[in-house]
């Protein structure tokens, strides 16, 4: 997906991390992520860059096929934040009081419309957090829509949506170009919180070990090359290529550079924005996938009855990482390999 978390697949293709282990990666931009679960359960993909919580829809079928799935590795952690119209604001609506208030009048007629990237998300259950949190019923205060994460900007700025909960750099393009303005950021609501992890299927683990393992430790090595604070304008200007991301490095640094623009007159320094490495951020960490499991049965997006105890530690293979993850520096080979279709 155009996103900047994609950085870690998109780096490790650009700087040769994947060919120096002997793999030959096609990175496949898809339009949402939907299309991603499918082709991954459907076997088009053999690796996604995928939200955490689409494990569990895979998994359990929910809108899909049922198909075994697993992470070894996580890509990401935070980089997500809520945005608001421009129109908004302007007409007095500038914290949650007003907004609620706001939300209640327009109830019955004409809902107050937020936009999220996909059901199973963490953009969601943050959206759903932050609503409650303001005093507002998610489900009756507003109304929660799925748009792909490159076209919540141009939603917002049609007035379709008065808001989204997406990643970068579709908060920051929106800000700079007047559509919009930050509420909140995850990594100072929720900081630490499971973003993108590689999705593969079961089937793909148990088949192409070494392939697998030579996957995890490029991507390893690409991680920890995109925190080295001095990368990141260099990581600026690899994502924004036409043939990534397409966007302007100046709509991509707030999040990875900083400071942060929340709109408005306001900036912000967020070193945490986006991690990709530090604080053991790749490892698929059972206890965070337990905790994000009970988030999505409160949130009424698992029934209670597929929400199996054993489920987080099936979907989150910290065994697999201990195992096959090395140091990032470690050049390790593999048999030379194509993978098909690993998607950014």
């Amino acid at each position: 997906m155009a996103l900047t978390d994609a950085a870690p697949l998109i780096v490790a293709d650009e700087l040769g991390f994947f060919a120096r282990r002997g793999l030959r990666v096609e990175l496949s931009r898809e339009i949402g992520w939907a299309t991603i679960r499918d082709k991954i359960v459907y076997g088009e993909l053999d690796a996604a860059h995928a939200p955490a919580p689409m494990l569990w829809s895979a998994q359990l079928g929910i809108g899909c096929p049922p198909c075994d799935v697993l992470t070894a590795f996580v890509l990401s952690l935070n980089g997500n934040a809520i945005t608001l119209s421009q129109a908004l604001w302007q007409s007095g609506v500038q914290d949650d009081v007003a907004l609620r208030k706001l939300a209640r009048e327009r109830r019955s007629r004409n809902p107050l419309t937020f936009g999220v990237v996909f059901p199973f998300s963490s953009h969601h259950l943050l959206l759903r957090q932050w609503l409650k949190s303001a005093g507002m019923d998610p489900d009756r205060d507003a109304r929660i829509v799925v748009v792909p994460p490159a076209q919540v900007f141009r939603n917002l700025a049609a007035g379709t949506i008065d808001g989204f909960c997406a990643g970068e750099p579709w908060n920051s393009l929106a800000i700079q170009e007047g559509h919009g303005w930050c509420r909140l950021v995850s990594a100072k609501v929720t900081p630490g919180h499971l973003e993108k992890v590689l999705m593969v299927r079961s089937l793909f683990a148990d088949q192409h070990g070494a392939e697998h393992q030579a996957m995890l430790n490029a991507l390893a090595e690409a991680c920890a090359w995109c925190d080295e604070a001095s990368n990141r304008a260099e990581l600026c200007t690899l994502l924004s290529a036409r043939a990534h991301l397409n966007i302007a490095t100046t709509a991509l640094a707030p999040g990875l550079v900083g400071p942060f623009d929340f709109g408005n007159g306001t900036r912000e320094a967020i070193p945490d924005f986006h991690l990709f490495h530090r604080d053991n951020a790749n490892v698929p960490d059972p206890l965070k996938a337990e905790a994000l499991q009970s988030a999505l049965c409160e949130a009424g997006l698992l029934p209670p009855t597929s929400a199996n105890p054993t489920l987080p530690r099936r979907l989150f293979r910290d065994d697999l990482y201990r195992s096959l993850v090395s140091s990032p520096t470690h050049h390790a080979n593999a048999a030379s390999s194509d993978l098909s279709g690993v998607t950014s």
